[in-house]
């Protein structure tokens, strides 16, 4: 196959995710005014630029408008983003704020940043948005980054707590959406070579090499080239919860169990070999042309490896 059908596959793949995402967690909706977080990174570049498509073609009218968090790091290109922007022809907004002095100030050397740097970002994102009347705040994370906070948050934080698709903000004010929920990480590399987005990198903290996110995501980018189909699964699981089977007291009424008498497909097989559903993944074809209805059902083959 040529670059050029390749390319045009991977568009297809990433407006097809995009748009599922929407639909399923009912993200955007008539009249909305949805403010894009611009980061100057692969992720909200191609979040924006799949926006724009969908948008285009979409059977419901929203309004964009971009928006970027100048943090004054150093040597920070501050050209280049609202040069881009203004060929695109889009609106947006450039938010000066000089969080990089209170997060070298305040965090010692050596420690990491992201933390703080997140929460302060968060905030004046938060504001921003109120003060341009959106009634949406896009984020570009994507399927890895949510499994990444999945498992950080089971090996750091014990908590069985990932990073959902669309949630109320921290303050009560507005509703966050994350389009790209869907979309592997590897695809995004490739479309931004594709586009040949003006990629800025962080240098606040994209130096650490030490994160403990960027060793969690090391470690998925391991299994799945070990065991090819595992990420999809953890990731399919994260919309397949079984509280009954978990140890939440919060969630499923424990306490108050009692026998009924009668066979119950629910019971304990935790010990179980249960056989796990397969299906043969499609043909090239196939996955470019089908549905969001069958694509969002899509049961994805398990590995046999462990």
């Amino acid at each position: 196959m040529n670059t050029e059908h390749e390319n045009h596959k991977l568009e297809k793949r990433l407006c097809r995710e995009v748009g599922r995402a929407i639909v399923d967690y009912n993200m955007i909706e008539e009249g909305d005014r949805v403010m894009v977080c611009l980061s100057g990174g692969k992720d909200s570049y191609a979040m924006l630029d799949i926006l724009q498509k969908l948008q285009a073609r979409a059977p419901i009218s929203f309004e964009m408008i971009v928006v970027n968090l100048d943090q004054k790091q150093p040597g920070f290109p501050a050209n280049i983003l609202p040069a881009y922007l203004t060929k695109l022809g889009v609106k947006f907004h450039i938010e000066n704020q000089d969080t990089y002095s209170i997060v070298k100030r305040v965090i010692p050397e050596g420690k990491t940043m992201c933390s703080l740097c997140s929460r302060l970002r968060r905030g004046i994102l938060y504001r921003v948005a109120s003060e341009l009347g959106a009634t949406k705040i896009a984020l570009g994370h994507h399927r890895d980054d949510i499994l990444q906070t999945l498992l950080l948050n089971m090996f750091f934080g014990a908590k069985l707590k990932g990073m959902p698709p669309k949630l109320v903000s921290d303050d009560g004010q507005h509703v966050v959406i994350r389009p790209m929920a869907y979309v592997a990480e590897k695809d995004l590399t490739r479309w931004a070579e594709v586009r040949e987005f003006p990629i800025i990198p962080c240098t606040l903290c994209g130096s650490q090499e030490n994160l403990q996110r960027k060793q969690v995501g090391l470690m998925l980018k391991d299994w799945e080239k070990r065991f090819p189909g595992r990420v999809e699964n953890m990731f399919s699981a994260l919309q397949n919860i079984v509280p009954s089977h978990l140890m939440d007291r919060s969630l499923f009424p424990f306490q108050t169990i009692r026998a009924t008498g009668e066979a119950s497909e629910d019971g304990d097989k935790a010990f179980d070999d249960e056989p796990l559903p397969v299906v043969a993944p499609p043909s090239p074809e196939e996955s470019d042309t089908a549905g969001n209805a069958s694509r969002a059902r899509t049961v994805i083959a398990i590995s046999t490896a462990h």
